[in-house]
This record gives structure tokens, sequence and C-alpha cells, in this order.
């Protein structure tokens, strides 16, 4: 493969571009989906192709293919340049790109069971199995849908200055979702696990498992009530402090959408919230959705702070980006497949740990709520925000009391770190798929987290 690539970069460089970078990808893929004890899809099969970037006088060129014949990439390295020097005739600041050491590597990956040798009857079994075990919890479970995904193959990367990566990817996610109604009242939960390991994982988090939850969730809905709109102090769970850190937060820390105008644009190295804030964008933590060895421009993925203390320590960065910041890269540049351009996105965007036990966040609250588990939500970069809540409790005189249903809550994200006061010393990280124009596997979580002041929505 690596001559392959050289060969269409020297082509490329050959039409006058200055910068070459060629992604190709041999993947296998299954998609299955159940509904209500019924397999409605079934889909498996291999996705070859391959991405080809330019940079032709500070604009850029892009071409895909769904193939990985020589002369049709050939083709599309022509293509990819004749676009290129097209737009640089309109170009208002030309692209420059940070440099970065060259690199050749290959990353491997050996699960102990590759799913792409797991019989499709055992995966739909699985499915089945768990659609028994949720429609089994109780009458009032009306419906569910299971969704599976599993991907595996190799990613190759190379370009014009000399880097070369081959990199095993493996993903397994499994979604569900829980509908229950007693008289008139209508329930959702849900659950969702990822994992970059074997389909062994299966063994230990099994169905049963994972299918009692997303029932559970829904069936405690029925019971709650609604709560009282106003604003309160809250605890917010890890689940939910990660959505925050990557919505709330983790977008605006994206240098393309900093200097597309987030709030964040102009508070670099200062203070966003109290002291006890601590913000990690961390691509190197072992076995998490988020993670990975090389970006899709070949930088390392690596550990970076965004918040340190309260003070906006960093931004996540591709090559482009870093160069305008006069920084380093961070590894943060993506690409959903080898249709899409690499672009900044988050990896594991999480709280770290503090120093509090989830029982001391509890005996100062009189009146507050415990924000649990993740419906829904939207972030917008003026850093206002409001997320959705499919599992939550009232805090009455330090203890935890009644469950509610249909909360949200929002605000102004960095009001929302000032008025952070106590941080746990628990962690969990969550898995979740962002929508940034692509699809991308993404962690999100922290510790238990207490917020002196949330505006709950709810009952009058």
């Amino acid at each position: 493969m690596k001559d392959e690539l050289t060969r269409i970069i020297d082509s490329g460089q050959k039409l006058g571009a200055e910068y070459v970078e060629v992604r190709a990808q041999r993947l296998f893929r299954t998609v299955i989906t159940s509904k209500d004890s019924r397999i409605e899809v079934v889909r498996k099969g291999i996705e070859n192709g391959a991405a080809i970037r330019v940079l032709v006088n500070g604009a850029w060129g892009f071409a895909s293919n769904g193939t990985l014949e020589p002369k049709q990439l050939m083709d599309s390295v022509s293509e990819a340049c004749r676009m290129a020097k097209a737009a640089s005739l309109r170009v208002k600041e030309p692209a420059k790109l940070a440099d970065i050491k060259t690199i050749e590597a290959r990353v491997t990956i050996k699960p102990k069971a590759n799913p792409k040798e797991v019989p499709t009857e055992k995966k739909i079994n699985m499915l089945l199995a768990e659609d028994k075990i949720i429609f089994d919890c109780d009458k009032n479970v009306k419906s569910c849908t299971i969704n599976y995904l599993d991907i595996s193959g190799t990613n190759y990367f190379a370009n014009s200055d000399k880097t070369y990566i081959e990199q095993d990817k493996l993903y397994l996610y499994l979604s569900t979702v829980v509908w229950a109604r007693e008289a008139d009242k209508l329930a959702l939960g849900s659950d969702v696990v990822g994992y970059t390991t074997g389909f062994e994982v299966f063994e230990t988090e099994t169905p049963e498992k994972i299918g009692r939850r997303a029932a559970m969730r829904s069936l405690d809905q029925l019971k709650a009530k609604t709560p009282k709109g106003g604003t309160y102090p809250a605890i917010i769970g890890p689940q939910i402090i990660g959505v925050f850190a990557h919505e709330a937060f983790g977008h605006l820390a994206e240098a393309d959408l900093t200097l597309a105008g987030s709030v964040l644009i102009d508070k670099l190295g200062k203070k966003v919230g109290s002291e006890i804030v601590n913000i990690v964008d961390d691509g190197t933590i072992e076995g998490a959705i988020g993670t990975y060895k090389y970006d899709d421009e070949g930088v390392p993925a690596q550990k970076t702070p965004l918040i340190k203390n309260g003070e906006i320590v960093g931004l996540m960065h591709n090559r482009e980006t870093a160069q305008k910041y006069g920084t380093k890269p961070t590894g943060n540049a993506r690409a959903e497949d080898f249709r899409y351009e690499p672009i900044i996105r988050q990896r594991n965007t999480y709280f770290t740990k503090g120093d509090r036990s989830f029982e001391e966040m509890l005996e100062d609250i009189k009146l507050g709520y415990y924000i649990k588990n993740y419906r829904g939500g939207q972030a917008n970069l003026d850093g206002t925000f409001q997320v959705g809540v499919q599992e939550a409790h009232e805090i009455v005189n330090g203890e935890l009391g009644a469950s509610v249903r249909n909360v949200s809550f929002s605000g102004n994200t960095l009001e929302t770190l000032y008025r952070v006061d106590a941080v746990g010393k628990d962690f969990e990280l969550n898995v979740g798929v962002c929508g940034k124009g692509q699809a991308a596997f993404c962690g999100a979580g922290g510790p238990h987290t207490r917020v002196k002041e949330v505006l709950i929505g709810g009952g009058a």
C-alpha cells in the first residue's frame, strides 16, 4: 500500500501541490437493528476507499473515491488539484500548516474475538436475547429498539512530509431505547455502550445487564413526578457532566469553532470558572471509544488540558489552526471515513477528579436536584445550553428524594463553570456519537459535580 500511496503523492506534487495527503481504508462493517422482537435490518460488507487532500497556493482541494484502484485514484488527485487551483484565485487567507515530525508506524489491534469473525447469527441472537429480557421486565414495557454496529479493519495514511501510518480500527457500539407506558404516562429509557476491544466484551457486559438498565430507566420514569421549575443547586452525575464537558464547553474549545466566533475567542489564558474546575480532552485512555494512536493528519494523539484551575490553558487543534495560533497540533483532526475531510473533533472529554464524596456533596443541599442521565440537548457558540434529562431525583435536606421526570436544565456555560463548588473523587467515562457535520465516536464523563445554581425546567 505504501508504494501506491507514494505514487499518488508524487503525482499531486508534480501537479503543483505544496502538500498532499492520502487516507485509504479497508474496513468491514456490520449493522443490525431489532425492534420489538423482530430483526429489521442486517447489513454487512466491506468499505474500501480513499480520500485525497491537497494544498495549492494556500487553498484546499479534496476528492474521494470508493475504490483503491490506482488509475481512479490518480484521476482523483488531479481533480483535487484542479479544485484547489480554482479556489486559490479567491482565497483571502492562505492556509498554512504547523510542522510535525515525520512518522512511520504500524498500529495493530489483536482482540480475542474479532467481530468480523463472529457469526452474524450470534450477533442477531444477542440482540434478540436483550429484547426478550427487556419485555420480561414488566408488562408496561411497550417497545424497544436496539442498534448494533461493529467496524474493523485498517486505515492507511501517507503525506508529502514522508509520514506513513497503517492503523487498525475496531469499534463496537450498542444502543438500546425502551418505551414504557402506564395509563397516559409515556416514558423513555436508554443505554449506550461502546468499546475499542473485541466481541468478548459482551461476555461481561451482557445483554441482560444492558437491557435491564434501559428498561428500569423507563419504568422508573412512570413513577416519577414533574419537578417544580426554578433555580436550584444540583449535583450533576458523570454521564451528564460528560455531556456538559463535550457539548456545552468542548465544542467552544475546538479551535475552528473558536475562530468562528465561540465565546472563548478571547479567553485563552483567562479565568472562565471556579478554581476547582479542570477539563481535559484525551486521546490516550486505553479502551475508551475516543482513543486512537494517530489522528487523520498523522499527528499523535495526546492528553490536552483545556481548563486548569478554572483558567483556559489550551484548545483542540489541527495542523492549520495550530499554525494560526503559533502552537502545536493536538491530534484532534478526524474524519468519519474516506468520504469526508478531517476536521477538529473531540476524543474523550472530561472533568478531572476532585476530593469530595457523593454523600458530602448531598449534605449541604436543603432543596435541589440530582441530575443523573442524559436524554438530549443543545449548545450554542454564545455559551448558552439546554440539556434534557431522563433520570433525576429531588434532594431534600441532604438526602435523595423522589424521582422526577421531564426535567431539563439550562444556563450559560461560563456562568455554570463559575458556580461549580464541589467535585467528586469518583470518575466515569461514557460513550457518545458526535454529529459535527460528520459522525464520530467520542467519550465524555467525569466525577459527580455540584453546581450552586442551575435553572431547572419543569412544572409551574
